[in-house]
């Protein structure tokens, strides 16, 4: 498999790992420096400043390190850290790969990142990385149509606990009187099902279903338009959610059809 086509089609990843290597070497070669020079004024009875290294802001689960460049080793493993974070995060975003990753699948690789638990950055890591995840990508998927059906319309007694019908109730969209990040994420997990179902790129976070439906209520609205559904919410806090189209939600039942064929076919009995 030819990684740079296959995976991460914007980006050359035997380039990408090539400047890593360059830029572990120069800072290697910059704590050399810095501990010389810390020697150096020790000897001479000169004053050297107390370095700090903050990389808290990257990996929360290493510590900062401060002081004594004694302890290079430290300082250099934080910082090569940090640089390999965040190649990880642009190649997982820069692959798409993340577009098909259910909430489970995402929360995981985001508390991988924000500590600091990921393999070091190589050509042979990454292509073995990502051929495992384009490989997933199809039950991740999957197991996010599932988890989405469950959040939404799961043992609901006016939904249809089988399968998405025409309508499905959207409870505690509104929570204290202010829109319910909570539910929106969920609704945002849905409209990402349908993007990628319908061939579609996933939508800017900007568009996302918490600004649609605070944006209609700041215009004192109690209802939103999407283009894969229409959303009305009550006094109650909850929501009525109808499909648009038909075709989307068939090829979601279709997946559920997959890991629930007993329910469907106690509906057609």
């Amino acid at each position: 498999m030819d990684t740079t086509t296959d995976l991460v089609k914007s980006v050359s990843i035997t380039n990408l790992a090539n400047q890593r290597v360059a830029v572990v070497e120069r800072v290697h070669a910059a704590l050399d420096l810095l501990a010389e020079a810390e020697r150096i004024a020790k000897t001479a009875h000169l004053g050297f400043p107390r370095l700090v290294l903050d990389d808290c802001y990257a990996c929360r689960g290493r510590p900062t390190v401060t002081g004594d460049y004694a302890k290079r080793d430290e300082a250099e493993g934080a910082i090569v850290c940090v640089i390999d974070v965040r190649g990880w995060s642009y190649l997982l975003s820069e692959s798409g790969l993340r577009t098909f990753m259910d909430a489970q699948a995402r929360e995981q690789w985001d508390r991988q990142l924000a500590e600091g638990d990921v393999p070091e950055l190589t050509a042979a890591n990454i292509e073995a990385t990502f051929a495992q995840l384009y490989d997933a990508r199809g039950n991740m998927f999957e197991r996010g149509v599932i988890q989405c059906f469950r959040r939404l319309s799961w043992n609901y007694k006016t939904n249809r606990p089988f399968k998405f019908g025409k309508r499905i109730i959207v409870k505690y969209l509104l929570s204290d009187g202010c829109t319910n990040h909570r539910v929106t994420t969920e609704l945002d997990d849905l409209i990402r099902v349908f993007c990628v179902l319908d061939g579609k790129p996933e939508p800017d976070h900007r568009h996302a279903a918490y600004a649609l439906v605070s944006d209609a209520r700041q215009a004192r609205r109690a209802e939103a338009e999407h283009v894969y559904f229409h959303l009305r919410w009550f006094k109650n806090g909850n929501g009525h959610l109808t499909f648009a189209r038909a075709d989307p939600v068939e090829r979601m039942n279709f997946i559920l059809a997959k890991h629930y064929p007993n329910a469907l076919a106690a509906e057609t009995r």
